[in-house]
């Protein structure tokens, strides 16, 4: 479907393309035939200062490469947001699109006067995973091991700062999610 491996050379934009991709964990391993796949997919966005992305719990429709300018990633609890991080020209958010019914686990929001982004709708992903179970398996390496790391950093500050928690907890609601579906 995709004509894929047939392309030797790039244009110097795709190559552009290519080197703000890899700057994503996600795309790091993969080849420039690989790469030249998601390229006609990459679709621009323009956000103002406060704009929002996307919030917490919203379905997880598409991956975004920031091309300039800053996003706030966030949680809300209750009436109150904790700044998780500032992302700047090159990182990539809502990597979790890559996973069919995902949601999104914090709210994202333009931080800088513009924000300038490339969206990958997941639909796209998905067609290419189809195609290309070596991409996939890439990415789905890349995702597993950012998540751990991710998940190693996230326990290690609450024990630094609340101390011991009741784990057991979190993995029994995980377990009952996965057996609703």
């Amino acid at each position: 479907m995709f004509g894929f491996f047939n392309r030797k050379s790039y244009t110097p934009r795709e190559k552009v393309m290519f080197r703000l991709l890899r700057r994503s964990e996600l795309f790091r391993d993969l080849t420039d035939d690989e790469l030249a796949l998601f390229i006609p997919h990459l679709h621009p966005r323009r956000y103002v200062q406060n704009e929002v992305i996307f919030f917490r719990g919203d379905p997880s429709q598409a991956l975004y490469i920031i091309k300039s300018g800053e996003v706030r990633l966030n949680l809300d609890v209750e009436d109150k947001f904790e700044e998780l991080i500032i992302l700047s020209r090159g990182d990539s958010f809502g990597d979790n699109a890559i996973l069919q019914g995902a949601r999104r686990n914090f709210n994202a929001i333009a931080a800088s006067e513009v924000c300038e982004l490339w969206a990958i709708p997941q639909v796209n992903i998905m067609e290419i995973f189809e195609e290309e179970a070596q991409i996939k398996a890439k990415m789905a390496l890349a995702f597993a091991a950012y998540y751990d790391r991710y998940v190693r950093h996230i326990v290690k500050a609450y024990r630094n700062n609340f101390g011991f928690f009741n784990l057991g907890e979190a993995y029994l609601n995980a377990k009952r999610e996965a057996s609703k579906k």
